[in-house]
């Protein structure tokens, strides 16, 4: 993927003395009394605002928060906790700045947070009036936000169109790079890992990975579903029967390409949906009327485990069972400490997924971990984002 990346632009001097507009992913979670509870997007974005202030840039830096309504700043809708945080992070002032769109005071060598982008009327909508005025705040503009990626918003996508100089930074860039090397050209065997509660919300990604992987590996309520199309019953597991008809094209698409779905030959089961409640390890062909499967079974997480192991790329997307609760963490766990120990290229996203990575401790061992939620499985589902399109068509002039 051809763009222009903001590192390149600071090692050859382009960025010194120049006004720079960095749009970041900020949007973390808060308690009730505003404190952010969880600030790995903050830590995220630091390295290419530090780039900017080395590289002697005015630099500005805004983000989305929460779903305020477009024209009006709640102090619930207010960065300033964020900016409150980075600075502490950088170990200098970061203003806040309300207000912006018509002109803001920065020199070189300075930082200011623009409070929250999305309370800008027609950032959503990307209205090219909006657009054209964000522009003209800056000489080149940053899109650092892959979590937003998938957006066509006023920062994300018009601003770029219009900008001076419009590039990727660091964190976008890593991105770029690290799917196109799971996606675009991967080392083969290409596995995947897709679970979740329902195949209806993962059918596109599942349809377009069947064309592409050599292992499709399902978890959660998606495998309950898959496991229909398989002829075994479920017994009263969360599935959804009416798509059984698309599981079974997804497990032919496979076939006819000499790859698979693997099915699970044991579950874990309950009665119950409690994290008390009493753990049965059943072979897949034994489920009950009154059985509710949390997770796999210890034959088919070794069977999982062995086929990471020998993969050549990972995609993982989801944990395969109900890994909150311990007496069914065990399926997740088997695939997370799999993929920490193959020499695969692993990458991964979703919530769900990097509360499983951080639960057992893998961060260290995911060859990429991503950042972004909804863009992720964008790409999964083969889809190009608007804000790689807008880069790469600025790129190419």
């Amino acid at each position: 993927m051809h763009i222009l990346r903001f590192s390149d632009l600071c090692a050859q001097g382009q960025a010194r003395g120049q006004r720079v507009f960095i749009r970041a992913d900020l949007n973390v979670p808060q308690g009730d009394d505003g404190r952010i509870t969880e600030d790995t997007r903050i830590r995220a974005s630091v390295p290419c605002i530090q780039m900017a202030l080395e590289a002697g840039a005015a630099v500005m830096v805004t983000s989305h928060l929460g779903r305020p309504t477009e024209g009006t700043l709640t102090p619930a809708d207010s960065l300033a906790p964020v900016a409150a945080r980075l600075a502490e992070l950088l170990g200098r002032e970061v203003p806040l700045v309300a207000d912006w769109v018509d002109g803001v005071q920065v020199q070189p060598g300075q930082v200011v947070m623009l409070e929250n982008c999305r309370v800008n009327p027609g950032e959503k909508k990307n209205k090219p009036e909006l657009a054209q005025k964000l522009a003209q705040l800056c000489d080149i503009y940053v899109n650092d936000a892959f979590g937003t990626a998938h957006r066509a918003e006023g920062t994300t996508y018009g601003i770029a169109e219009y900008a001076k100089v419009a590039c990727a930074g660091p964190l976008l860039s890593a991105e770029i790079d690290a799917i196109t090397q799971a996606l675009a050209a991967p080392k083969r065997p290409l596995v995947a890992i897709v679970a979740g509660s329902k195949v209806s919300t993962k059918l596109t990604i599942l349809q377009s990975l069947a064309r592409n992987v050599d292992g499709l590996i399902v978890g959660g309520g998606i495998a309950n579903t898959f496991m229909l199309a398989a002829g075994l019953k479920i017994g009263k597991s969360l599935a959804e029967p009416d798509l059984v008809g698309e599981a079974t094209a997804v497990i032919e698409a496979m076939k006819a390409r000499g790859a698979e779905v693997p099915i699970p030959t044991d579950v874990v089961v309950a009665k119950t949906f409690a994290a008390d409640a009493p753990a049965t390890v059943k072979a897949a062909t034994d489920v009950a009327d009154d059985d509710l499967i949390l997770d796999i079974g210890p034959e088919t997480a070794k069977k999982l485990a062995a086929q990471l192991k020998a993969a050549g790329t990972i995609v993982w997307n989801g944990p395969v069972g109900v890994f909150e609760f311990a007496a069914f963490e065990n399926g997740t766990k088997a695939i997370a400490q799999a993929i920490a120990e193959s020499p695969a290229f692993s990458i991964a996203g979703g919530g769900d997924t990097l509360a499983a990575i951080a639960k057992y401790g893998i961060e260290k061992d995911v060859g990429y971990i991503s950042t972004g939620g909804g863009a992720f499985l964008e790409v999964l589902e083969g889809k190009t984002l608007p804000a790689f399109e807008i880069l790469q068509k600025r790129a190419n002039g």
